[in-house]
Parts: structure tokens; C-alpha cells; sequence
């Protein structure tokens, strides 16, 4: 990963190869569909999609897509993702395998739902 200072995704996701960016525009394009009233930012220096509170982050690396979804996000869809590398609260997507648009969309729908429980919970 380059040791830049990125104040915006397009800056970001311009900064890595054609192929790269195309993946991370894909990344982002679901994002935005799925959660049109998040708000773009980048924070650890990679782009994050905040609605109450972090909803996603990802990023781009060698040989995969990082993607982000906080360890619930994980573990509500573990067996999706058993076939892909994973921390605790990340997975890896190999950048020479399509990636899995279908089940990032139903990751970040998730990650909507619990964030705004999460709020709601907090202004009781």
C-alpha cells in the first residue's frame, strides 16, 4: 500500500492500476446502491462508508481487495465466506477472481441494519 495521505475515494481508487480501480469502483458502486444515505470518507487511510457510525470500510493490496465489514458482518456470513482468506473483521477477495458483488451487497445491508439498531438503542 502507498504511503499517501488520500482525502478522497476518487483520489484513492485513481491511484492504483485500470484493473484495480475498476474492482474498487465496483466495491463502491454496491455500497452506494445499498446504502445511499451513507457518507464517503476515508479513515485509517482507506475509503469507509459511515451511517451511524463505520458501516464499511476497503481497500486495495497486491494480490487482493480488503473489504471491511467489522467482525458482525463477518461472522452473520460465515459460511459465504469460508472460501475467501479473513481477520477478524475483514475478508480478502483475490484481485484474479471476480468478486462476490451479490454477497458484498448483502454484507453491507446487514452492516446497515445492525448500525441503525445500534443507534436507535443509543437515543433510547
Amino acid at each position: 500500500m502507498q504511503n499517501i495521505k488520500y482525502t478522497t475515494i476518487d483520489e484513492y481508487i485513481s491511484s492504483f492500476p485500470k484493473n484495480i480501480q475498476k474492482m474498487l469502483g465496483d466495491v463502491r458502486s454496491v455500497i452506494r446502491k445499498v446504502a445511499p444515505d451513507s457518507v464517503e470518507a476515508i479513515s485509517y487511510g482507506i475509503p469507509t462508508f459511515k451511517l451511524n457510525g463505520n458501516l464499511v470500510h476497503f481497500a486495495a493490496f497486491k494480490n487482493h481487495i480488503g473489504f471491511y465489514p467489522a467482525p458482525n458482518g463477518i461472522e452473520e456470513f460465515e459460511k459465504e465466506l469460508s472460501v475467501y482468506k479473513q481477520g477478524k473483521g475483514s475478508v480478502q477477495f483475490p484481485v484474479d477472481k471476480p468478486l462476490p458483488l451479490d454477497l458484498i451487497s448483502k454484507i453491507v445491508k446487514y452492516r446497515v441494519k445492525k448500525n441503525s439498531e445500534k443507534n436507535s438503542t443509543r437515543k433510547k
